[in-house]
């Protein structure tokens, strides 16, 4: 599958998409407390996304049952809402969602603290965000993949955590996987050189022991194989002459 470039035109319609999905997550943070189920998450994140006339990318993708994943303390990625699932405070949920808007998806995950969090599992979430920002400093026309991830890679590991293998971040645009493939390691020059118009979703997801990951037996839940913290930050990113637009900021 080749990179498919976007207009200044497209990327402004995935940019209508990506402020959509922030007001998303904006309506969901205020719900995360302790005593809270993701079900409550979800609920609010379907009603936002039904009053700006958007699309949920996620529900019914691969068969995917909900408009959020919702990931607490261990879970990496996927995770299901559930009215089970009551948060508690020290715990950390990792909330991903995508939105489809006039055709063009968006894709933005934050991992959110609930209640008081112990040092460690702040600065996971600290160490997370950073990498994720040094990573978007590296966008720009000539750059490379490689570069994306070894920003990521440098700032978590010098800090003591482990970036996960398994699952990368990708291209984004009419789909909501498109190439290329964008993983959170690698070497500096190396890999795909980003080229004006790509749009990519980019997305540390950082354990605090070791990197593997294993998928639970509902086919969709990933968690760390060692039984330790994992968090998520992402943005849907396009590349411009002038470097990096966060399109979901």
């Amino acid at each position: 599958m080749a990179i498919m470039l976007k207009t200044a035109a497209e990327i402004e319609k995935m940019r209508r998409s990506g402020q959509m999905l922030s007001q998303v997550h904006a309506a969901v943070r205020d719900v995360v407390k302790p005593g809270a189920t993701t079900w409550d998450l979800e609920v609010v994140a379907a009603k936002k996304t039904a009053e700006l006339g958007a699309t949920p990318a996620f529900k019914g993708y691969n068969g995917f049952p909900c408009v959020l994943c919702t990931s607490v303390n261990d879970e990496v990625v996927h995770g299901i809402p559930s009215a089970d699932r009551v948060l508690r405070d020290g715990d950390i949920v990792s909330i991903d969602c995508g939105l489809v808007v006039d055709g063009y998806y968006s894709d933005c995950a934050v991992t959110y603290a609930v209640g008081q969090l112990a040092p460690e599992t702040r600065k996971l979430l600290t160490t997370t965000e950073a990498s994720l920002a040094r990573a978007i400093e590296a966008v720009k026309p000539g750059a490379t993949l490689g570069d994306i991830g070894a920003a990521v890679q440098e700032i978590v590991e010098a800090d003591g955590f482990s970036v996960v293998r398994e699952f990368v971040g990708h291209g984004i645009g009419t789909r909501m996987h498109e190439d290329p493939q964008v993983p959170n390691y690698g070497q500096r020059g190396k890999g795909t050189k980003l080229r004006e118009g790509m749009v990519l979703a980019i997305e540390p997801m950082v354990n605090v022991g070791k990197p593997d990951v294993q998928v639970l037996e509902d086919g969709w839940t990933a968690v760390t194989q060692d039984g330790s913290l994992s968090a998520h930050f992402e943005h849907t990113v396009a590349v411009t002459r002038d470097g990096a637009l966060i399109l979901t900021a």
